[in-house]
């Protein structure tokens, strides 16, 4: 494994880190506490250090999972998760609100079993509700006592400019983008921001919502447990073609998601990417990308 400085946080995360939103139930498997421990365990092995979820995977059930996993061995892990993109209440963007934000905050330590969030961000979050003053206020506070280390945005899409240029003014150290071989807007609109600011990047969906595995063509039918059978046919099945047109620059004889993750670590921008990770043998693949040049 090998490791990058995030950002101004000078963190160094390992450039494969794990994302979990898969631990929630909605990518058409239910795990068992085992099942996360034993990726957790193996990851470690690896050299993975960089755990990415959020309070709304579940209502707190992928933290929950994870902080049974890792107990004991805090100390070892980078972990990240995120507040206010809760669809478990009625609250809607009132889930943004600092004292609510502040609830969630400590329902996510409890969940986690850990006393500090490595880097706690804000999820998915409108301008009008980002551009809240008492929010970061309220949250610098937390930082000051020691709960959070540091503060992130994992913004919605990567065309919200808006937002990261305010990165610095807020307090925020490290942003969470969409970014693969498909969907690659990033470069455009976060990077030369980011490397303004020094700003750590966190690629998500890196394998383009698994379809950069290799293993699905157009008109596949997801099971309605899988959160892929939500979208619309047209723009899913667009997707797919474009991740098979682009897997044919992947080398001969490499794995499809190690190919797709080297891809994004290929730009120095990138600090590290979180694919989601259902068993041990996807988490290897995905792992490998680390050792590859591109």
């Amino acid at each position: 494994m090998h490791y990058r400085r995030l950002g101004r946080t000078e963190l160094q995360v390992s450039a494969v880190g794990i994302g979990t939103w898969q631990l929630s139930g909605v990518w058409n498997k239910q795990f068992e506490q085992s099942e996360v421990e034993q990726i957790l365990a193996r990851a470690r092995e690896l050299g993975v250090n960089f755990i990415d979820t959020a309070e709304c995977y579940g209502d707190h059930l992928a933290e929950t999972l994870i902080g049974k996993a890792i107990a004991g061995q805090r100390e070892r892990w980078i972990v990240a998760t995120k507040f206010g993109h809760n669809t478990a209440n009625d609250l809607g963007e009132e889930n943004y609100a600092p004292r609510q934000v502040l609830e969630q905050l400590e329902a996510s330590l409890r969940a986690l079993r850990t006393d500090y969030i490595d880097i706690y961000q804000i999820h998915s979050a409108s301008d009008e509700r980002f551009d809240n003053d008492a929010l970061w206020t309220m949250l610098d506070k937390q930082v000051q006592a020691g709960k959070l280390r540091y503060l992130g945005n994992s913004v919605a899409m990567p065309n919200m400019r808006h937002q990261v240029e305010r990165s610095t003014h807020y307090g925020i150290s490290v942003i969470q983008t969409i970014f693969n071989a498909v969907r690659g807007g990033a470069r455009r609109h976060i990077f030369p921001l980011a490397r303004e600011q020094d700003l750590g990047i966190i690629a998500r969906v890196p394998l383009a919502s698994g379809f950069l595995g290799g293993r699905y063509q157009p008109g596949h039918a997801f099971e309605h447990g899988d959160v892929r059978s939500w979208r619309p046919d047209e723009g899913r099945d667009r997707e797919i073609a474009r991740a098979l047109e682009v897997l044919e620059q992947r080398p001969a004889g490499m794995a499809a998601a190690t190919w797709a993750n080297a891809w994004c670590l290929g730009y120095q921008e990138v600090a590290t990417v979180i694919p989601g990770i259902k068993t041990v043998a996807q988490l290897e693949e995905n792992a490998a990308a680390a050792d590859v040049a591109l």
